[in-house]
């Protein structure tokens, strides 16, 4: 089969080394001109990815358009370019296509998931090919073929068959689920929670402050699927808590990392300057909120990452905010 896969981040780039690996042709689109020369090169993505070589079978291009005419697409753009990037190829994409993102994130402004925005840019007639992916993956240890297990969603059953069938291998285990928007905002939410995770371990908290945080952080990421149609088991699997758990726990979580210097005293600024990779729950952080305010769910710990980020609330006093909060019951 011939794949496109378009977003040459670490995650790209994994993905799209997994399915040239299995033997499929893909053609990964590449923005930066420069880094697709070096991949072209030396076989290896040097800024998103580095020391990991890359399948034979994987080739690099800068033009969006060659890469979005293939039969099957993987969207890997960062979510606030999702708009941008399909807008670009969609005259290119064929009618029928059968299209799977993997990116996480909530649109800003619009405050649409990647699902909604898909739909509202493709034609009717891609819409029932459309799958999305998700759960507890960090992209190098795929890439070095460790074992991990994800979630493929979509609301026809067929498609998430095909999809899961296309991405498992012996070491990447692929779950079925058509949840759409629960696997949606799972996915999207946990970074944010990942973020004040980061800056609980900057500000020297200790393993309890985490468990408590990742587990009221659940219960907010599932109160706002629950207020936009998800089903509740959704956020006990894999896109719910087990993606939450590693982003919020693990050393290659780049939004714990940010948190994490956040803790530490830094500007929001400063961190993200040194970047070269994004970190989704950054801009996300803005459009849970006003999805939260929206949807008339409260939030405070989300409330209290959107006054850290935007309103220059010092982190320590969030802290404080959050456990003078008033008393109430656990599941209320």
């Amino acid at each position: 089969m011939e794949i496109g896969v378009i977003g040459a981040g670490s995650w790209g780039t994994s993905l799209a080394n997994l399915l040239a690996l299995k033997g499929h042709t893909v053609k990964l689109w590449v923005y930066e001109e420069d880094l697709a020369a070096r991949m072209a090169a030396s076989g290896e993505n040097d800024l998103y990815l580095p020391g990991i070589q890359l399948s034979a079978n994987l080739k690099v291009t800068c033009d969006l358009d060659y890469v979005a005419a293939r039969q099957c697409l993987v969207l890997v753009p960062p979510s606030q370019l999702m708009r941008t990037v399909i807008g670009a190829a969609s005259a290119s994409i064929k009618a029928d296509s059968r299209i799977i993102a993997a990116s996480k994130g909530i649109e800003n402004d619009t405050l649409m998931t990647m699902s909604e925005l898909l739909r509202q840019l493709l034609p009717t007639t891609l819409h029932r090919g459309l799958a999305f992916l998700s759960g507890p993956t960090f992209a190098r240890e795929i890439a070095m073929r460790q074992p991990a297990a994800a979630v493929v969603a979509a609301d026809d059953d067929e498609t998430a068959t095909f999809f899961q069938q296309l991405f498992n291998t012996d070491y990447f285990r692929v779950y079925t689920n058509n949840d759409v928007i629960g696997i949606e905002i799972g996915g999207a939410l946990k970074n944010v929670i990942a973020l004040a995770a980061g800056i609980c371990d900057g500000l020297g908290f200790g393993y309890n402050t985490r468990a408590a945080l990742i587990t009221r952080g659940l219960a907010e990421i599932r109160k706002i699927g629950l207020a936009m149609g998800a089903r509740p088991e959704t956020f006990s699997g894999l896109a719910g808590m087990g993606d939450l758990v590693l982003t919020c726990t693990g050393d290659l979580s780049r939004n714990r990392s940010v948190g994490i210097e956040l803790g530490k005293g830094r500007k929001l600024d400063e961190i993200i300057a040194e970047m070269s990779m994004v970190a989704e729950g950054v801009k996300t952080t803005i459009s849970s909120y006003q999805l939260a305010q929206k949807l008339g769910v409260e939030a405070p710990i989300i409330e209290q990452m959107y006054a850290i980020l935007y309103q220059n609330k010092a982190p320590e006093q969030a802290v404080v905010e959050l456990m003078q909060r008033d008393l109430k019951s656990e599941y209320h």
